[in-house]
């Protein structure tokens, strides 16, 4: 199979019909071999009652239907986990993605042998409430997971089969995507020009509560790309500088001390000095950073895939 379309949806019924006719005159037009995977996510409007008579109508659309809403990110997973198709390509169901798009998106995974390819909405239809955080976030993100992208957040991407099945979206991690290709060996990640049309039925389904998250997610996914296997490295270090001074600056006061008792001088109660508990406290600081280090690394030698890596060739 040529193309894996996955569609994640959330009260889309008005979309859909045009959606699916737009993709499969593309796929037609193009003599791909396809299947599209519509992953409604807790609909509760007649979306899923839309899918059923599609995929009646055309045995290459397929449908998925969560019990509840879960996110965007549990409907990628699962639409990865179920993908055949050599390419796979994602793109979001209120028709601000074209599908006519497909083609070049194909041609750069199968021809230019790209790992990932994002799609970039250089012109946008969108409020400056949106656009304005939305180049913050990806001025964060370049500059977090070193992949030099513009449009991090894009619905519009395409990959390698290999690279779905290598990787697991969860939480709201679906906006760093070229992130765990990365982290999963898959460095050849580029980005295409797309068009974004305004969108024609319904309302947005995400509010400004997505930049906070969205930022959050970046902490998390870099913290855990970098010391999931070794959680010491981060902990132990932090834990031992914050010791290292506390201790210095408490050998300093107790010094200080016992050179003006030796020698006679009035000299101040140690704990009437404010640096006493500054000290104190950043070596109570470090143990327990060291600590939280220690219990990590046992958590992590115990884990199921400490020693899962990607093989790619073998002989």
């Amino acid at each position: 199979m040529d193309i894996s379309v996955i569609v994640p949806l959330f009260n889309e019924e008005e979309s859909l019909p045009e959606l699916c006719s737009w993709i499969s005159k593309v796929m037609d037009s193009n003599k791909y071999s396809y299947e599209l995977l519509l992953i409604d996510d807790g609909s509760k409007d007649n979306s899923w009652n839309v899918i059923e008579d599609l995929s009646k109508k055309n045995h290459n659309i397929k449908g998925v239907k969560f019990r509840r809403n879960y996110g965007k990110s549990a409907a990628l997973n699962i639409g990865f986990l179920k993908a055949k198709g050599s390419v796979v390509i994602t793109m979001d169901a209120d028709l601000q993605d074209s599908p006519d798009e497909i083609p070049e998106l194909y041609k750069k995974i199968t021809v230019d042998n790209y790992d990932l390819v994002s799609g970039w909405k250089q012109k946008r239809f969108d409020p400056l409430t949106k656009t304005i955080p939305t180049k913050l976030f990806n001025w964060a993100a370049r500059k977090a997971s070193g992949i030099y992208l513009h449009d991090f957040n894009c619905g519009l991407k395409s990959y390698k089969n290999a690279v779905v099945k290598s990787i697991e979206v969860h939480g709201e991690m679906h906006r760093y995507i070229p992130f765990l290709a990365k982290w999963a060996g898959f460095t050849n990640i580029s980005e295409k020009v797309v068009s974004h049309q305004s969108r024609k039925y319904g309302v947005t389904k995400f509010g400004l509560e997505r930049f906070l998250n969205g930022f959050l997610d970046l902490l998390t996914i870099t913290f855990v790309s970098r010391f999931r296997k070794k959680p010491m490295h981060f902990f132990g270090v932090f834990g031992s500088i914050m010791f290292t001074l506390g201790f210095l600056l408490f050998a300093y006061l107790g010094g200080t001390k016992l050179y003006f008792i030796i020698n006679n001088l009035p000299a101040t109660n140690i704990a009437d000095i404010s640096g006493f508990y500054i000290a104190l406290s950043s070596m109570i600081i470090g143990v327990q950073l060291f600590l939280a280090g220690f219990i990590a690394e046992l958590i992590s030698r115990n884990s199921h895939d400490r020693n899962n890596y990607q093989v790619e060739k073998e002989i």
